[in-house]
């Protein structure tokens, strides 16, 4: 599947900041009309009489990010000819829950950088971080009402359930050396995936696709977030702090056990695994470099890796039959993105 796509774009692409404001980006230049549209929604959206939650709010968001959710939205809308507003205001919806999910996570995982800046519970403590993702909670579904479509509805708060189910599942799997490959892809589609899935699915659904092409939408969004997933799990061990935009060996401080630790237990040498398992225990990031050695010559990463390709090319599968538009290609050059990127 990568062999039909230009290397040149995608070498590109790798170190490209895809965002709102990136400029003569192939994925997102075909949107650049609506994303400017939807930052507008979340701008609006974001005021609170409440001053606290206004700054907050406005610090995550104006952290940017990749803002693939959204931009999911978008193109799988505009694919199959949409013509309204309401998919700006359902991508704004998807950025408010995941945004939400990071204030959580942060807080959970004790985490201080985020997006190359200073997590917001570290900036402005535990408490006020939970509340105001409770806040970018409620407003997302305040915000569904307006759209008046049962069916948004059931896909999002099945979606939130689901993602919250996966927080827990991953909790449990902390500091868990014995955690299968199975165990934790089901975190994987649970906590992140199927936000991936939900946008894609609203997406298709607001354009007035069938059941069918709703499903073939939510396959390609699933397949994308876990692809996105399993990279951002190599780039942990493989990557830099400036470009990943979070402290690298993050995973090994909190105790997650995440695919390249989980292959290692599996096919390292007794050491090795003994040197794992004691790290996913205490949460001991002072073997990093020890752990970072052994995943790599193991074939831990090389195997990752490769479990995100045959993730993105199910999603590019997913939206073979899609008319030609440029809005295919642009999701066709995303799933190659997943994968060939560095940050």
């Amino acid at each position: 599947m990568a062999a039909s796509y230009n290397l040149a774009v995608l070498d590109y692409l790798a170190g490209f900041p895809l965002s709102a404001t990136a400029n003569h980006n192939p994925i997102t230049e075909v949107i650049a009309t609506d994303m400017s549209a939807v930052n507008q929604v979340i701008r609006q959206q974001l005021h609170s009489d409440v001053t606290l939650v206004n700054q907050i709010a406005e610090y995550i968001i104006s952290a940017g990010g990749k803002r693939i959710r959204p931009i999911l939205v978008l193109l799988i809308a505009n694919a199959y000819g949409y013509q309204g507003k309401h998919h700006h205001e359902l991508a704004a919806i998807v950025e408010f829950i995941h945004t939400a999910t990071l204030l959580h996570d942060d807080v959970v995982d004790e985490s201080s950088l985020r997006r190359g800046r200073q997590t917001a519970n570290a900036l402005f403590g535990n408490a006020a971080s939970v509340l105001v993702g409770d806040f970018l909670y409620s407003r997302a579904f305040q915000m569904m009402v307006s759209i008046n479509s049962m069916r948004v509805m059931q896909i999002m708060a099945d979606a939130t359930n689901v993602i919250a189910e996966g927080e827990v599942l991953q909790l449990l799997n902390m500091h868990d050396p014995d955690v299968t490959e199975e165990r934790y892809l089901q975190v994987i589609r649970s906590k992140t995936a199927k936000l991936f899935e939900a946008a894609a699915e609203v997406g298709a659904l607001i354009a007035g696709a069938n059941d069918k092409q709703i499903s073939a939408a939510g396959e390609y969004g699933r397949s994308i977030g876990t692809a996105f997933q399993l990279i951002d799990d190599v780039l942990d061990y493989s990557g830099n702090a400036e470009d990943i935009g979070k402290n690298v060996g993050d995973d090994l401080r909190e105790g997650k056990p995440t695919l390249p630790l989980i292959y290692l237990m599996k096919n390292g040498t007794d050491a090795e695994k003994e040197l794992v398992r004691s790290c996913i225990e205490q949460g001991d990031e002072s073997q990093f470099d020890l752990i970072l050695s052994a995943i790599t010559s193991s074939g831990a990463l090389d195997y990752t890796r490769q479990e995100a390709i045959q993730a993105a090319e199910r999603a590019a599968a997913a939206v073979a039959t899609l008319p030609a538009s440029p809005y295919k290609e642009a999701l066709l050059t995303l799933s190659q993105f997943a994968v060939h990127r560095n940050h």
